[in-house]
């Protein structure tokens, strides 16, 4: 295959900015950035300025384009979620199953196994529920939830050995540390979240193996100067990585910017969008499992909520929430970019998503420096 020859644009690496630089691509690959000028001929991608860099990374998306994956869990959901996202300038994400029936969820691993063989974007699988907390329920079905059986832990080692990526949230309370220290050796990529538990509880998660807190704040155990919770066990642990909804609504900006200052090590804080079917799409309201979910209109972003006002998921994309992050948080853009790029791929372990280097794939996306996106590639395409 030619190679391709991007020129044009500030080139993001993932870990910082090369000016009057091309990228080369070839076989859906980054094989270097050169000086412009002193590369072997290729067809030319001219870029009108701003800022090319890869693909954004979402880990935890439930909908978008007008579909939600528990509404039908299937390929073609998946590629219409992906196709939301895109033009936002997520490259990768994963579909997100919240607390459902066992078909759906075996539905959803069936369907995920065949997406991600397919060029569109669909990195993995993440399993939010049902093995959730009912005290710390958010928008899920309590009566759904349950403790995690080993017929599970079997369930989700199989699944991952198809699909490649299986993110599961599980509650701390309905897991022990001997199930979360298989899935780890599995390869499974367990995240705790939806809990009510102690500090003590989750760092023993932690240390079985735990990698990260789903949407940090967000229906979970908050810090107290005497009870520290889910919360303070995750910013205290070096190695645990948290995900974050920034949209102005979940969580205040105090709080993720003290966040922020509390994982400056291996771990990091990470955006994700926990978007629902109305990204990416024209519609102002959904149904969520026999509920009417409706947009409200105000602040950064819109929200979506129950009738009693709770939250349900978020209504913004990838984009929006770096920009958040460079308005609210204090964020410089290159770290702003590295929290939808690199630290969700390194935290889902997608070894050649996130970063421009050598054999990375190449998912990219261009965008003005106001991050506005102009176009995207998947796999060079």
């Amino acid at each position: 295959m030619q190679q391709k020859v991007f020129t044009g644009a500030r080139i993001f690496d993932g870990e910082r900015f090369h000016d009057d630089k091309v990228l080369i691509v070839a076989n859906g690959r980054v094989e270097r950035i050169a000086t412009a000028g002193d590369h072997p001929a290729g067809e030319p991608v001219v870029l009108d300025g701003g800022i090319l860099c890869a693909g954004f990374v979402d880990a935890q998306v439930n909908g978008g384009g007008g579909r939600m994956l528990n509404d039908e869990p299937s390929v073609e959901s998946m590629h219409m979620i992906a196709d939301g996202h895109r033009p936002y300038g997520t490259t990768a994400l994963l579909p997100t199953l919240i607390t459902d029936t066992a078909s759906a969820t075996l539905a959803a691993i069936e369907a995920a196994k065949r997406a991600v063989e397919t060029n569109r974007g669909v990195g993995g699988l993440h399993l939010e529920g049902p093995h959730l907390a009912p005290t710390r329920k958010g928008a899920h079905l309590a009566e759904l939830m349950r403790p995690v059986e080993d017929k599970d832990v079997d369930a989700f080692i199989s699944a991952r050995q198809s699909i490649g990526t299986l993110l599961v949230t599980i509650a701390a309370e309905q897991v022990t540390a001997g199930q979360v220290r298989k899935l780890n050796d599995a390869g499974v990529i367990v995240s705790i979240g939806h809990s009510d538990c102690s500090s003590e509880a989750a760092e023993a998660l932690f240390d079985a193996g735990a990698r990260g807190v789903t949407h940090l704040f967000n229906a979970m155990s908050q810090m107290g100067h005497r009870a520290p919770g889910l919360v303070g066990a995750a910013l205290d642990h070096p190695s645990v990585w948290c995900g974050i909804i920034a949209d102005g609504h979940h969580v205040d900006p105090k709080a993720l910017r003290v966040a922020l200052r509390s994982k400056r090590g291996e771990s990091k804080l990470f955006f994700v969008t926990d978007a629902m079917s109305l990204v990416g799409s024209e519609l102002d309201s959904f149904t969520l499992n026999g509920r009417t979910v409706r947009r409200e209109k105000g602040g950064f972003c819109s929200k979506l909520v129950l009738a009693d006002g709770t939250l349900a998921g978020s209504d913004v994309d990838m984009a929006s929430a770096i920009r958040y992050g460079l308005t609210y948080l204090d964020l410089t853009l290159a770290e702003a970019l590295r929290m939808a790029t690199l630290y969700p791929a390194r935290f889902l372990q997608l070894h050649d998503r996130g970063s421009l280097r050598p054999g990375a794939r190449a998912d990219l996306v261009h965008m003005s420096d106001a991050v506005d996106i102009h176009r995207t590639w998947i796999g060079g395409e």
